[in-house]
């Protein structure tokens, strides 16, 4: 079996697990490709060398990858998710971050999980990706993606922004705002909830927007269909203004305006049988639990 494992510069105090990971990997016999800058992240702080096979992206990877493993929380994940692009290779995380909505194997528990995963224990749950474009051609259907959210936010921190947003050729609102939020389902716990939207559930066919400090505060968030098409065009003093996709974020002109909908693929999320879409939630918002008796 060949397997690919990504990860990204993370505390050392973790190295051990890293190890453990990497000695169990190689007493079953897998075949490891590793990213390549964690590769050469890894040499810095641990002597053992496993002999690994590097890759840059997928196109690096032959056809027989079994499944990507990432190192670290949902921030790795989420670059794990934009490395893969549209080769269907499944995902599975192992936490070494904080809240692990995505990666969420525990540090703890990664020889049980990988037995799991070995023997075909599992399940593979799609996750709608959003694309955007831009008008000027910096952002392209198919590069900028995103597994939790694009966002549009002000430039510096002297004044709100405009967003005009059209949605499937009819105006929606023009948000007076700090930025908007245009999440997925996976991104609907992240933030775009601490900004008050709605938890939604992965395929229920749905994206939703969300104002961040709206000027308006009876303009609340909107769920829409996943089919949508969303276009932006921003007003700014500054005339500039910041968009992010996931983790990736780009100044552009508001003069470039931007074009919103569903990736046509997409991301393969490993899923093992007890990792249960409402008991992940109960566990990191600790729902309820008393956090009075902590």
């Amino acid at each position: 079996m060949s397997i690919a494992v990504y990860g990204r510069e993370f505390n050392q105090s973790v190295i051990g697990y890293v190890v453990e990971l990497f000695t169990y990997l190689r007493e079953r016999n897998v075949q490891v490709y590793i990213y390549q800058d964690f590769h050469a992240f890894l040499k810095k702080l641990c002597k053992v060398d496993f002999k690994f096979k590097k890759f840059k992206s997928h196109k690096d990877l032959p056809k027989d990858i079994s499944f990507m493993l990432s190192l670290g929380g949902d921030g790795t994940m989420l670059s794990a998710a934009t490395l893969i692009a549209d080769s269907g290779i499944p995902i599975a995380g192992i936490n070494f971050g904080r809240l692990g909505f995505l990666a969420n194997i525990s540090k703890n528990k990664i020889e049980e999980a990988l037995d799991q995963i070995l023997n075909n224990e599992y399940t593979v749950q799609p996750r709608a990706l959003l694309q955007v474009e831009s008008s000027d051609g910096t952002l392209k259907a198919g590069i900028s993606n995103a597994l939790n959210d694009i966002t549009v936010f002000r430039y510096d921190s002297s004044a709100m922004i405009t967003v005009h947003a059209v949605l499937n050729g009819e105006l929606l609102n023009s948000y007076w705002s700090d930025g908007l939020i245009i999440a997925t389902p996976t991104g609907s716990t992240a933030y775009s909830l601490s900004c008050g939207g709605p938890i939604i559930m992965p395929g229920s066919g749905n994206f939703v927007i969300t104002p961040v400090s709206p000027h308006n505060l009876n303009v609340r968030p909107i769920v829409v269909s996943e089919n949508m098409e969303l276009r932006l065009d921003i007003e700014s003093r500054t005339e500039k203004y910041i968009v992010s996709c996931d983790s990736k974020s780009y100044t552009l002109s508001t003069k470039t305006s931007l074009l919103i909908t569903k990736a046509p693929y997409p991301v393969n999320l490993i899923r093992l049988k007890e990792d249960q879409y409402f008991g992940i939630l109960r566990e990191k918002l600790l729902w309820g639990i008393d956090v009075r008796n902590y």
